[in-house]
């Protein structure tokens, strides 16, 4: 390992009033709720003593004004990349998981036991997520220099998927075993001699 190992913080964005109300988001621009802004507000002075030197962030709404809470709070630049958005769900959007189940039968089932489904119709899958998500990491680490963290402020699914990429490890293993990120909780990722390991889930916990 290098004597000053750069490091990932996958950042999921403040409540919304869909998470709230137990929707499915996907790529709908649902904004923050006001908790979702105090919960970004709070959290930004955590992550900004790890001193991180720049932020690159969903540009859906909901995770650009949770990063731009810690550009404002670290005095730090962000930018914006559409590969960090949520896997797109299609027409399950707005819906809860028992409309969805209502309208497709044993399909959530199906994709808990591990088959990579289309989500909604016209949605992703998860191995297309994979893809978009892992090249959007990979060009973030490939410009980071010895010692320094950058914030990547994204989403639930997103979040998981993006980790999971990083080290190696099979999507449905991150799914079956890598509890769902928290609202603006994040996940710490550290390079060692061999790539990339988690070295923290769902913190401050």
């Amino acid at each position: 390992m290098t004597d000053a190992p750069r490091r990932l913080l996958v950042w999921r964005h403040g409540e919304t009033t869909y998470n709230a109300a137990g929707r499915w988001q996907g790529q709908f621009d649902a904004p923050l709720s006001e908790r979702g802004r105090e919960q970004a507000a709070n959290a930004a002075k955590l992550l900004a003593a790890y001193g991180p030197s720049r932020i690159v962030a969903s540009d859906l709404s909901r995770a650009a004004d949770t990063g731009q809470a810690l550009a404002d709070e670290a005095g730090i630049p962000i930018s914006f990349d559409k590969r960090f958005r949520e896997v797109d769900v299609g027409d399950w959007s707005g819906l809860t998981s028992a409309e969805v189940r209502a309208r497709t039968g044993n399909l959530l089932d199906r994709i808990d036991a591990g088959e990579d489904l289309r989500r909604g119709g016209t949605g992703e899958t998860i191995s297309e997520l994979a893809a978009r998500v892992e090249q959007g990491a990979l060009e973030v680490a490939a410009q980071l220099e010895p010692g320094e963290t950058v914030v990547i402020a994204c989403h639930g699914m997103t979040s998981r998927t993006l980790c999971a990429a990083l080290v190696g490890m099979p999507q449905y293993v991150a799914w079956t075993s890598l509890q769902g990120m928290s609202n603006c909780h994040w996940a710490a990722l550290q390079e060692h001699g061999t790539g990339w390991r988690i070295a923290g889930w769902n913190l401050p916990r």
